[in-house]
C-alpha cells in the first residue's frame, strides 16, 4: 500500500471519529457539539496543510526521478517560499545542472575521439565483445581496400590474404611487424578497454612502407654511388693499359700470340662486364622524377606485345589481352612505365619458362591493369622478400627487375600488389591512379 493511501485512511478514520462524537455531543451539548465541529474543520485545515507539506516534495522527486529516467537533464524547479522544499530544490537543481556539464563534456569528448578515428592516418579495427568486427576507421579501409560495412560482423579470420593470417596472431600489449607482398610494411598494436564493465579489443595499424623504403633507398643509393665511383674508376685504368697492351700484340711470338690475344679479350670483356653490372644499378640511382602525360593504354599496351611476340613464340607462351574498347588514357611518364611493364611481362615469361599462358586485362572503373600467369607461382618462404631492393632467387641475378618496377610505381603513386594463389596463378595488380596523400 502507498504512503499516500495510508495517510488518506489515516485521515480519513481519525476524522470519521471525531465526526461520531460530535453527533454524540449534539445530544448533550449544543456548545460542545459547536466547538466540536470548529475543531474537526480546524483538523480539516491542517490535515490537508500537513498532507501538501509531507507530498509536495514526494511529488518533486518523483518529476525528478521522471526526467532522469528520460534523460532530459534541462528541467529544473522553481523555489516555492518553503524552506525544506526550497533546500530540495536547490539540491535536486545543482544535480541536475552537474549531470548536465558532464552529458554535455561526455559528447564532447567522444565527438573528438570519433573525429580524431576518423582522421587518424593510423588504421584501427574496433571489435565488440565476441571479437568480431564492429567498425573501421577510413585509414583501415585504404589499408585493406575495403569498406567498413562489409566488414562489419566478421571475424578477423575472415580478412582477405595475409591479413588473416597477421592479425590473428597480434597479442595485447606485444607490437607485431609484418610485411604485405614484400612491399607493404605494417606494424599492429592490440589493446583493451571497458564498455559498459566488459571488455573490449581494437587493433592499432601504422604503415612503415615509406619510411622503410626512404631509408632503404638512402643506403642503396649512397653505396651504389660510392661503388660505381671506384669501379668507374677501375675500369677506366684498366681500359687504358689494356689499350696500351694490345698495341703491342704483333710483337708477341706467333706460338704465344693466340694465347695472349685470348686473354687479353677475356679481360676486356670480363672490364666491360663490370661495368655493364655497375650500370644497371646507377640505372636505379638516377631514375629521374616522372614527367606525365596523358598516355593511351591500350596503345601502350600493344607496342609491348609486339615488342615481346617473337620471345614469346619462341617459348610456345599464348599472351592474351583483355582491353576495353574505348581509349583509356592515364597521367604517367610513358617510358618509365614501358620500362617497368616490359620488366613486369618479361618475369611472366621467365616465370612460364614454355608452354603457358599469360592474361593481361585493364578495366576502366576503377583503372586497373592485372598481369597473370600460370607459371611456377611464387613460393611461401619468397613472398616476404619480393621488392626487396636487390634480392633476386636466379643464380646470375641482379634483383634490378623488381626494385626499378618498384622505384617506377611509387613515384607515380600507383598502389600495386603480387600475389599468387592457390592454383599457382601468380597476378601483378596496378591500381593505375595516384593515391591520395593522407
Amino acid at each position: 500500500m502507498k504512503l499516500r493511501t495510508k495517510f488518506i485512511i489515516f485521515a480519513v478514520v481519525v476524522h470519521s471519529l471525531l465526526a461520531a462524537m460530535a453527533y454524540f455531543l449534539l445530544r448533550e451539548n449544543k456548545l460542545l457539539f459547536i466547538g466540536m465541529e470548529v475543531l474537526v474543520l480546524l483538523s480539516v485545515v491542517l490535515t490537508a496543510n500537513l498532507y501538501n507539506a509531507f507530498f509536495k516534495p514526494l511529488n518533486l522527486i518523483r518529476a525528478g526521478i521522471e526526467t532522469i529516467r528520460d534523460k532530459d537533464f534541462s528541467t529544473k524547479f522553481v523555489q516555492v517560499g518553503q524552506p525544506e522544499l526550497d533546500e530540495l530544490v536547490d539540491v535536486y537543481n545543482r544535480m541536475i545542472e552537474q549531470l548536465r556539464q558532464e552529458r554535455i563534456a561526455q559528447a564532447e569528448k567522444h565527438f573528438l575521439l570519433e573525429k580524431i578515428i576518423q582522421a587518424s592516418p593510423a588504421g584501427i579495427i574496433l571489435l565488440d565483445f565476441d571479437n568480431r568486427i564492429e567498425s573501421i576507421n577510413p585509414a583501415a579501409e585504404r589499408f585493406l581496400y575495403l569498406s567498413g560495412q562489409s566488414l562489419q560482423g566478421s571475424q578477423l579470420a575472415a580478412l582477405p590474404n595475409t591479413w588473416a593470417r597477421e592479425l590473428t596472431q597480434v597479442q595485447a600489449g606485444q607490437p607485431y611487424t609484418f610485411r604485405l607482398n614484400g612491399i607493404r610494411t605494417f606494424r599492429a598494436h592490440r589493446a583493451h578497454f571497458i564498455d559498459r564493465g566488459f571488455q573490449r579489443a581494437f587493433i592499432l595499424l601504422e604503415e612503415l612502407t615509406e619510411a622503410i623504403i626512404k631509408n632503404e633507398r638512402q643506403a642503396y643509393e649512397k653505396v651504389i654511388r660510392m661503388m660505381s665511383h671506384e669501379v668507374n674508376n677501375s675500369t677506366g685504368a684498366i681500359n687504358s693499359i689494356l689499350d696500351s697492351v694490345q698495341y703491342y700484340t704483333p710483337q708477341i711470338d706467333e706460338e704465344h700470340r693466340e694465347d695472349f690475344t685470348y686473354a687479353l679479350q677475356v679481360a676486356i670483356d670480363r672490364n666491360a662486364n663490370l661495368s655493364r653490372f655497375m650500370a644497371n644499378f646507377a640505372d636505379v640511382v638516377r631514375l629521374p622524377a616522372p614527367s606525365k602525360k596523358p598516355v593511351q593504354l591500350q596503345a601502350l599496351l600493344k607496342r609491348l606485345e609486339r615488342l615481346m611476340l617473337p620471345q614469346l613464340e619462341h617459348r610456345h607462351i599464348n599472351l592474351s589481352m583483355k582491353l576495353p574498347a574505348n581509349p583509356l588514357c592515364i597521367p604517367m611518364d610513358e617510358q618509365q612505365m614501358e620500362q617497368a611493364l616490359l620488366n613486369i611481362l618479361k618475369n611472366a615469361m621467365e616465370a612460364v619458362k614454355s608452354e603457358g599462358n599469360i592474361w593481361v586485362e585493364l578495366q576502366k572503373q576503377p583503372p586497373y591493369l592485372t598481369i597473370t600467369d600460370n607459371g611456377e607461382g611464387i613460393p611461401e618462404h619468397v613472398r616476404p622478400m619480393l621488392f626487396t631492393p636487390f634480392f633476386s632467387t636466379k643464380e646470375t641475378g641482379q634483383g634490378i627487375g623488381l626494385t626499378m618496377i618498384r622505384e617506377i610505381l611509387l613515384s607515380h603513386g600507383f598502389q600495386f600488389s603480387l600475389e599468387s594463389n592457390e592454383d599457382k596463378l601468380t597476378s601483378f595488380r596496378i591500381r593505375l591512379t595516384a593515391e591520395q596523400t593522407k
